[in-house]
């Protein structure tokens, strides 16, 4: 089993940045692929980022790509997501998955995670 705890949502104005961070803890991370995903209340859950578990894969929808950098410290049994320029639209409540995969360079851009986070909350004030 991992469980994931995601930190550092907060209220940031337009324009600002924000630093997420999701820690796993209860196996090691090295081999499980990363993903980010948000969601609004009512809403379906949208994906976000994703990266392998190598690395060299990485994943972002378009709306972001330019903003937001998915990284992660195998080390410290954590990934970050980087959120620069931020929007008003970018509020929601961000979460993280990992899942095991047997590929280097295999990334999960749908819900088939089987690992999640309980979310943290990204307020962009205008």
């Amino acid at each position: 089993q991992v469980q994931l705890v995601e930190s550092g949502g907060g209220l940031v104005q337009t324009g600002g940045s924000l630093r997420l961070a999701c820690a796993a803890s209860g196996r090691a991370f090295s081999n499980y692929t990363v993903g980010w995903f948000r969601q609004t209340p009512g809403r379906e859950r949208e994906f976000v980022a994703a990266q392998s578990w190598s690395g060299v894969v990485t994943i972002y929808i378009d709306s972001v790509r330019d903003r937001f950098t998915i990284s992660r410290d195998n080390a410290k049994n954590t990934v970050y997501l980087q959120m620069n320029s931020l929007k008003p639209e970018d509020t929601v409540v961000y979460y993280c998955a990992a899942d095991q995969t047997p590929a280097s360079d295999y990334v999960i851009t749908g819900y088939e995670y089987t690992y999640w986070g309980q979310g943290t909350q990204v307020t962009v004030s205008s």
